[in-house]
């Protein structure tokens, strides 16, 4: 049966000239005439721009940007094994990606995630998601993405702590906030005391903007208990390794 797909809106969508980044890879066994049950995940398939390649896991292996290797493979690794050694033992892979003009609703999204909820019901074993660095067994990807009414974007971002200049402050960001066409965040000079506030921050900050908010040169934001104000500062670039994306800094206030 098939579900009967229901809009996904961005309530505070403003234009812009980024770009929507989607990349997942899919690890399992296939049939060699691939049907996708999308349908039944409310989706329409995957949107125009988005595109699915096949290729044998052992012709990936030597691959420069093969991810199961190097320190995002020990990651991984380290951090889901039994989902890493389902994907590792996998012998096809499965590449969905693609670039999208920015718009004014998530139907892209829900149309993808379907695609790939179709495809653990075909022969998926495991499901990486690279820009938050994480790898899904089934389960855990069917748990953390096929929310009734889509996953909150929480689900679809990661938000890292690091420590930054000067003694006792933390740096707080983002990554995967290009699935929406959005820069991260980045937090910096926060005091140690004050990481779990700027996590929380983070992650309001991240649903706005996937919900289509955008931030501007030298925008203020008032935030309860900060001695001052936030103020934005967009810049970076794709190629910068801490964010693969745009970012847009604040520093916070002492």
């Amino acid at each position: 049966m098939s579900a009967t797909p229901e809009a996904w809106p961005r309530p505070y969508w403003q234009p812009s000239d980024e770009t929507i980044v989607l990349h997942f890879y899919v690890f399992g066994r296939f049939a060699d005439e691939l049907a996708i049950p999308a349908a039944r995940y409310a989706s329409a398939g995957l949107p125009e721009g988005v595109q699915l390649q096949r290729f044998a896991h052992a012709a990936l292996r030597d691959w420069e940007g093969y991810p199961l290797k190097g320190a995002l493979g020990e990651l991984l690794k380290e951090d889901a094994p039994a989902a890493f050694d389902l994907a590792h033992a996998a012998p096809d892979v499965l590449v969905v990606r693609g670039e999208l003009a920015d718009r004014d609703s998530l139907d892209y999204l829900r149309d993808t995630l379907g695609v790939l909820a179709g495809l653990l019901d075909v022969g998926g074993r495991a499901i990486l998601d690279p820009q938050i660095l994480t790898l899904f067994d089934p389960d855990a990807w069917r748990r953390h993405y096929l929310v009734p009414g889509g996953a909150p974007p929480r689900n679809h971002v990661l938000i890292l702590r690091h420590p930054d200049e000067g003694e006792g402050r933390s740096h707080v960001r983002t990554r995967g906030l290009r699935k929406f066409g959005r820069p991260d965040l980045s937090l910096r000079h926060v005091p140690d005391a004050h990481a779990g506030q700027a996590g929380m921050l983070c992650e309001r900050l991240a649903e706005l903007q996937a919900l289509g908010a955008r931030f501007v040169e030298g925008q203020p934001m008032e935030v309860e208990g900060l001695p001052g104000e936030l103020v934005a500062h967009p810049g970076g670039g794709r190629d910068d390794p801490q964010f693969n994306n745009t970012h847009v800094a604040f520093d916070w206030p002492v």
